[in-house]
């Protein structure tokens, strides 16, 4: 037996969900089973390639900082906005009675750039100043004044420029809702809270790299 329908009005994933929860809570006789078909079980697929191209963008960005900075902790330190940039979208999803699904999981991989650069305009500059011979804590305090209004202005861009997704009420808007909404969080959260752990971070890291070394020469 085939039961279609169509849905309007809400996200697909949530159709999907509610009726997945009514199938197992029904007992059917022996040799009989129910299965999903069409557009969820693409959208299964779907969703599973996009998680792949999450994990492979995230590789791929951390070998490249890596080749850029010429370090294997400093990519770990700007890679820091991406679980940063979760927390919003979570947060954002969940504030819209949204779900985490195809759309939503593409909002993030988009996230993974916009994100990481944050991360990397601060470190570049606090590495350009302390090359120069500038303390750490001014170098830090430095960057963060430099850095800040380029940060903020491009966080700002895309958060704007995804609002009238997010906002929209046409039809078939609320299949793509959910990628505005993980853009407009995770950008949110990802550009405050940036601004902030990432120096303390870096400044962690790099105190106690000093104190080993110097350690190691006073060993010698």
């Amino acid at each position: 037996v085939a039961i279609t329908g169509n849905i309007t009005g809400t996200d697909n994933q949530q159709v999907y969900t509610q009726i997945q929860k009514i199938l197992d809570s029904y007992q059917l006789p022996s040799g009989y089973k129910f299965k999903q078909s069409g557009d969820s079980e693409d959208m299964v697929q779907s969703f599973m390639y996009a998680v792949s191209a999450l994990m492979i963008g995230v590789a791929f960005i951390y070998m490249i900082l890596t080749a850029q900075f010429r370090s294997f902790i400093q990519p770990l330190v700007i890679m820091v906005a991406l679980p940063l940039s979760f927390v919003g979208v979570f947060i954002a999803l969940l504030t819209c009675g949204s779900t985490l699904n195809m759309f939503s999981i593409i909002g993030i991989i988009m996230l993974m750039g916009l994100a990481t650069k944050n991360g990397i305009l601060l470190v570049d500059f606090i590495n350009q100043q302390l090359t120069e011979g500038i303390e750490m804590t001014e170098a830090i305090v430095n960057a963060g004044k430099t850095r800040l209004r380029p940060i903020v202005m491009t966080s700002m861009a895309m958060i704007f420029g995804m609002l009238p997704l997010a906002l929209s009420t046409g039809e078939g808007t609320e299949v793509r809702k959910p990628m505005a909404y993980a853009i407009i969080g995770g950008m949110t959260t990802s550009t405050l809270l940036t601004l902030i752990v990432v120096p303390v971070l870096y400044s962690v890291i790099v105190r106690r790299r000093k104190k080993a070394n110097e350690l190691v020469s006073v060993a010698h």
